[in-house]
């Protein structure tokens, strides 16, 4: 306890408290796309000779290890991590894109709204988000089924990072990064090692009162004592001088 009865405060973390990334709607779903492009990729794209595949699965990859970094780095930086998420975002945007290609490509149906299959798909998309729920169909989904589904995902990671993004600049504006939290810390630190220093030099002084108090007290008594010492003793040689001259009295008797 402080003098004064405060208690001492834990000093503030210059780190931020951030969502886990496994926990991250996006991020689980980011996960997802990058398993459906890799098996996208083995059923419905040649094996050798065609760059997309790796295209596909570098901006998969990008788009999920960038998000696991950026939510790492938010912990000291807030600027990275809204840059690592761009980064995110934009693979996640190229990875929409070679969807659209390739259904667009082959001939095959780009769903929309008014298509009886579009509706079904956005609700298992929307409630679904772990890898789990998806692999009992990556093997059994055409690859108009699976392009759409890709492409659906990446439109939701999306608008879901958008999201998260705009709080996190926010976030930035209000709270600034890592050199701020610091200057903060230590700020905060700083005032709190000088209320402790103002509590003790005002306890210091109430003592000092106190012993000022009894030592002039004490003098007192001692002054007190020394003249009821004084008078005891002369009283006590009275009564001696008193009882000589009684005795020399009984003598002469």
């Amino acid at each position: 306890m402080l003098p004064g009865g405060k208690k001492d405060q834990k000093p503030q973390s210059i780190f931020r408290q951030v969502t886990k990334w496994q926990d991250l709607w996006f991020y689980q779903k980011s996960e997802v796309l990058y398993q459906l492009t890799y098996v996208f990729c083995e059923r419905f794209l040649p094996s050798y000779g065609d760059r997309t595949v790796d295209q596909m699965l570098q901006a998969a990859r990008s788009g999920k290890q960038n998000i696991v970094e950026g939510s790492e780095d938010g912990k000291t930086s807030t600027e990275m991590e809204l840059k690592l998420l761009n980064v995110a975002r934009s693979s996640i945007g190229e990875l929409r894109q070679d969807f659209d290609d390739f259904l667009k490509s082959r001939g095959l149906q780009q769903w929309t709204s008014d298509d009886p299959l579009f509706q079904p798909m956005q609700d298992f998309t929307k409630a679904h988000n772990k890898l789990t729920d998806y692999e009992p169909f990556l093997h059994e989904w055409s690859a108009e089924e699976m392009a759409n589904i890709g492409r659906t995902l990446c439109f939701q990671v999306d608008t879901m990072m958008n999201k998260y993004l705009a709080n996190l600049e926010q976030l930035f504006v209000t709270e600034g990064g890592i050199k701020e939290r610091m200057h903060k810390a230590r700020t905060g630190y700083r005032q709190q090692q000088d209320e402790e220093l103002k509590n003790l030099r005002v306890s210091v002084q109430a003592l000092q009162q106190q012993l000022s108090a009894a030592q002039s007290e004490a003098t007192h008594w001692k002054t007190a004592y020394s003249d009821l010492k004084q008078r005891a003793l002369k009283a006590y040689y009275a009564q001696q001088e008193e009882i000589k001259s009684l005795k020399e009295k009984l003598n002469e008797l």
